[in-house]
């Protein structure tokens, strides 16, 4: 494959990745509601500590296990900020900026 064919491959991993990050924030927000229906603390460290090991369980690589944490880290945070703000679906939308540039692709 040549880089574009890459490129192509990638822009539709990202395009799972996204279904995937906005199915897991839809189950963070119902569980931020269960959470603050039953008065359960929004942050578990014992969860986030049985998260960080099942996904070093699981990952076959070549990602490293301490950079797959690194990305767990950030999805949990943003999630537990979620439940925090008890936000619906669709409250930030795609405009949202980021750290990034937009001119950085790949």
């Amino acid at each position: 494959m040549d880089i574009a064919d890459w490129r192509k491959k990638i822009d539709e991993l990202d395009r799972r990745l996204v279904e995937l990050l906005n199915e897991r924030a839809r189950s963070a927000i119902e569980i931020g509601r269960l959470k603050r229906d039953t008065e359960v603390p929004i942050y578990e460290p014992e969860r986030e500590r049985i998260v960080f090991e099942n996904v070093q369980k699981m990952n076959p690589g070549p990602l490293p296990g301490r950079e797959m944490v690194r990305i767990y880290e950030r999805i949990m945070d943003v999630m537990r900020n979620i439940q925090k703000e008890g936000m619906g679906a669709g409250a930030r939308g795609a405009e949202t900026e980021t750290e990034f540039d937009s001119d950085v692709n790949d």
